[in-house]
């Protein structure tokens, strides 16, 4: 615990943490407060006030009148400011990565890989603040010219999740700076910690380049204030990532009053072994796509397709490789499994197990949880049917279903999209017109789609986001950036006459 304190204190974290942070340096308490919970042993780890609405309200307010300065700064001293962010990451990384297992039960691999993909978009996003391109375009009108351009949007509020508690706000965060945008952050009340922290990194920053109230931050764990962030019409977007179910609301919310929404909800991700596979490749991908982050990564693999010819092969040496698979302290260099966020979810685990098992499934390893503290689970292996309900759902939890063994890879890939969800995908093969039909229009209907590699751990330098019930929102990289700019289009007229489009003819009628 002494080095937990220590951690803490280098951190700027205390025993009892304000709420709400303005962006300047400056903090207020909140009202009451709420709990860190170490999900590894069930014991908290500080607490935090909780923001109320009021707050939120002032918060929005301070953003919006912050918003003129910082749109008007040249973009590429925008991404000077970034880069400095990326540099304190590089300094604290290995704390953040800690502080990150603590709060959330990540593995201190996959959490200082975490701080990593942060420092990854930060780079990314100072680059991108030298390129933001438009397009010039041909006009019909002689001694015209028409060009788009792109324009920051304006205050972008951000709702993460607790399973990439610091990496999913630095990939709206960093692009949205870049683009001129001021970000207000309601983090996953299960992360609060690591929220403070890298509000505590990120604000002498903006404050040695002269700006204020670029990321601030409103700490609640009640889901009211994320339905205000939603309902609120100074917000010109708002990014979120959790669950369909909220995500449909949140939607329906911002849409009421004509805004924009950036959606990353829930994933339901297949893996397609074909009879061509180098297995070699395919079972440690998906090993790791469905126990990394014990389950509950949106990419995590959650269904398994396998061709009859290497159906039971694959099914043994899984059920095996499930049988050493150590859970336990996420801090330990030999974890390979941590807990589940919180009782709710072990839960959630629980009734999956039951469901699929009622349902007809086969609990090939594991299916029970864990006793001690912590919300440990047993990593685990069904025998199930892609129709059943309970795999047509998300459960955030190491689950794998696999499916009856299928002949051809035209209806492996049908069952892969006949879900709600439609977030990360991946087959196996070493056949190219297998690979081809996958990636083709007729192929996987995800967002994602991969080939030789499984569904988790993406690289910033795409477009992460899936259609479907998963939200059809694209973040991190290639051209997601327009998502946090306006488009207009230009027209000049450098003549002295006034030819119109569509070969009108319009004349000023005789005195």
């Amino acid at each position: 615990m002494d080095a937990a304190v220590s951690l803490f204190n280098r951190l700027g974290i205390a025993e009892a943490n304000a709420a709400v942070a303005r962006g300047d340096g400056s903090w207020t308490r909140g009202h009451g407060g709420f709990a860190s919970i170490n999900p590894a042993l069930g014991q908290p780890l500080a607490t935090v006030g909780r923001a109320d609405r009021d707050d939120l309200d002032e918060l929005i307010g301070r953003a919006r009148q912050a918003f003129p300065t910082w749109r008007d700064r040249p973009a590429p001293q925008r991404g000077l400011l970034v880069r400095d962010i990326a540099e304190a990451l590089r300094e604290h990384k290995d704390e953040l990565g800690t502080l990150i297992c603590l709060e959330v039960g990540k593995l201190k691999a996959e959490g200082n890989a975490e701080v990593q993909e942060m420092i990854d978009i930060a780079d990314f996003a100072v680059g991108l603040s030298r390129q933001f391109h438009g397009l010039t375009l041909p006009s019909e009108r002689p001694q015209h010219r028409m060009e788009e351009r792109w324009h920051p949007r304006g205050v972008v509020g951000v709702i993460t999740a607790f399973n990439f508690p610091a990496a999913v706000w630095a990939w709206n965060a960093f692009i949205a700076a870049v683009c001129g945008d001021v970000v207000v952050w309601k983090p996953s009340p299960h992360a609060p910690l690591t929220a403070i922290a890298i509000q505590n990194l990120v604000d002498p920053i903006c404050v040695a380049h002269g700006v204020t109230g670029l990321f601030s931050l409103a700490i609640s764990d009640d889901p009211a204030r994320g339905a205000q962030l939603a309902a609120d019409p100074r917000l010109d977007l708002l990014s979120f990532t959790g669950s369909s179910r909220v995500g449909g609301q949140v939607a329906a919310t911002v849409a009421a009053h004509y805004g924009h929404c950036l959606l990353e909800c829930s994933g339901n991700n297949a893996v397609i072994v074909d009879a061509s596979a180098d297995l070699e490749l395919a079972l440690p991908a998906i090993l790791f796509g469905a126990i990394g982050t014990a389950g509950q990564r949106c990419t995590s693999t959650r269904r398994l397709f396998l061709h009859r010819a290497c159906h039971d092969e694959v099914v043994a040496r899984l059920t095996a490789a499930y049988a050493h698979l150590r859970v336990g302290d996420p801090l330990q260099p030999d974890t390979l499994v941590g807990p589940l966020i919180d009782e709710a979810a072990r839960g959630a685990f629980v009734a999956a197990v039951a469901g699929a098992r009622n349902a007809g499934g086969r609990v090939l390893h594991g299916g029970r949880t864990l006793p001690g503290p912590g919300c440990f689970v047993e990593p685990t292996l069904i025998a199930a049917e892609n129709r059943w309900p309970v795999v047509q759902r998300e459960t955030f939890a190491p689950i794998l279903y696999v499916m009856p063994p299928f002949e051809d890879l035209a209806d492996a890939i049908r069952d892969q999209n006949d879900v709600p969800q439609g977030l990360s995908s991946a087959l196996f093969t070493r056949d190219l017109r297998h690979a081809e039909l996958f990636l083709a229009a007729a192929g996987s209907d995800c967002g994602i789609a991969n080939v030789n590699l499984g569904t988790s751990g993406a690289e910033i330098g795409g477009a992460f986001g899936g259609e479907k019930a998963t939200g059809g929102g694209r973040e991190a990289g290639s051209d997601a950036w327009k998502a946090y700019m306006r488009r207009q289009t230009c027209t000049v007229n450098w003549g002295d006459t006034l030819p119109l489009a569509q070969n009108l003819h319009f004349d000023l009628p005789p005195h």
